[in-house]
C-alpha cells in the first residue's frame, strides 16, 4: 500500500512537477514561438541592412526616402495634399 502511494506521489510530481512534462511542454511551445520571432526579426534585420546599403550608395534612394518623408520637392515641383475622408485614418496613396 505504501509503495503504491510512492508512485502515485512520483507520478504526481513527474506529470505536475516544477519540471514536469506540462513544464517541458509549455517550455518547449515558448522556444517554437522564440524560435518564430527570431527567424522574422532576422529578416526585418536583413531588410533593414539592405535599406540602410542602399541610402548610402545610391542617390536615388536618399531622394526617394526625402521625398516620401519629407515631403522634399524639386525647384518648380508642387505637392498638393488632399484631405483624409472622414473615418479613414489612413493618408491616401501617391
Amino acid at each position: 500500500m505504501a509503495a503504491a502511494v510512492l508512485a502515485l506521489g512520483l507520478a504526481y510530481h513527474v506529470v505536475f512537477g516544477q519540471n514536469g512534462l506540462t513544464a517541458y511542454e509549455r517550455k518547449n511551445r515558448d522556444a517554437r514561438m522564440l524560435d518564430t520571432q527570431l527567424r522574422s526579426l532576422e529578416h526585418e534585420n536583413e531588410l533593414l541592412k539592405g535599406h540602410i546599403g542602399r541610402l548610402k550608395d545610391d542617390p536615388n534612394a536618399i531622394e526617394h526616402q526625402a521625398r516620401e518623408e519629407l515631403h522634399y520637392t524639386r525647384p518648380g515641383e508642387v505637392i498638393y495634399t488632399l484631405p483624409v475622408a472622414p473615418g479613414n485614418s489612413a493618408p491616401p496613396a501617391r
